[in-house]
């Protein structure tokens, strides 16, 4: 049992201090900083994300009233919600962006030999969808989404292997799902598994020219012919496998 550093401090040292103050400068993201810093901001918000905090506010009040120990958790100072608030929205997205790019090239090779829960299959696996999320057009004017609500969409790529992020891309409420396809780099002989809002034939026949798969579930008013058909094992599961031509909706 360790008697020495909290549990937290302990997790906070497996960040690389030196990558993230890298990026940091090459943004200038510590320029004219008295109150928090953007390794105190980072650390604050850290500490919210593995202690399942509601919300700044949320983080800031528990902070504070273990004010006493923050030394001791690699935390410096406690401030207001507020001055966490107007951090995340001055601050440069870049400095966690390429901070998380970073995180995502170190982690992604630990589990490059683990097994896809589940599946017996050597190739990567990436899961791709997105989640909305509602905010208030008052505070977000460019985030319109259905029916005059305002709406941000965070369109996300999952490596199944470790469950990484290995893409994000955040936008308004009514951008289509499909159009994030345009925006990932395919890598070979991966499978890219998607729901039905990313069945665009143009699109998937690209996944197939960089030599990768896709699985898709299809749409109830797609139109195509079946030009081959192969035998199956029902009792596996399968209904059947065709090759099929599609027509134009």
């Amino acid at each position: 049992m360790n008697g020495g550093k909290y549990v937290f401090s302990q997790v906070l040292s497996f960040v690389n201090r030196y990558e993230f103050d890298k990026c940091v400068e090459k943004y200038q993201g510590d320029y004219r900083i008295r109150a928090l810093s953007c390794w105190d901001q980072f650390a604050q918000l850290f500490f919210g994300q593995l202690t399942s905090r509601n919300g700044l506010r949320d983080i800031c009040l528990c902070l504070n009233a273990h004010r006493q120990s923050l030394y001791h958790l690699g935390i410096r100072q406690s401030v207001s919600h507020t001055t966490l608030s107007r951090a995340n929205e001055k601050r440069d997205w870049r400095i966690f962006a390429d901070f998380g790019t970073y995180l995502i090239k170190v982690v992604q090779p630990l589990y490059a030999e683990s097994k896809v829960p589940h599946l017996e299959i050597d190739s990567d696996v990436f899961v791709l969808d997105s989640t909305t999320i509602s905010v208030s057009l008052t505070l977000w004017k460019w985030a319109k989404g259905k029916r005059s609500r305002g709406a941000v969409k965070m369109h996300t790529l999952l490596d199944l292997r470790g469950n990484i992020p290995l893409f994000i891309h955040i936008t308004d409420g009514r951008y289509h799902d499909v159009n994030a396809l345009d925006q990932i780099e395919i890598v070979p002989e991966a499978i890219y598994v998607m729901d039905k809002a990313y069945v665009d034939f143009k699109r998937l026949f690209a996944i197939d020219q960089a030599d990768a798969c896709f699985v898709v579930r299809a749409k109830e008013n797609m139109r195509f012919k079946a030009v081959d058909s192969r035998k199956v094992d029902k009792q596996a599961g399968l209904r059947c496998d065709q090759t099929i031509y599609p027509h134009r909706l």
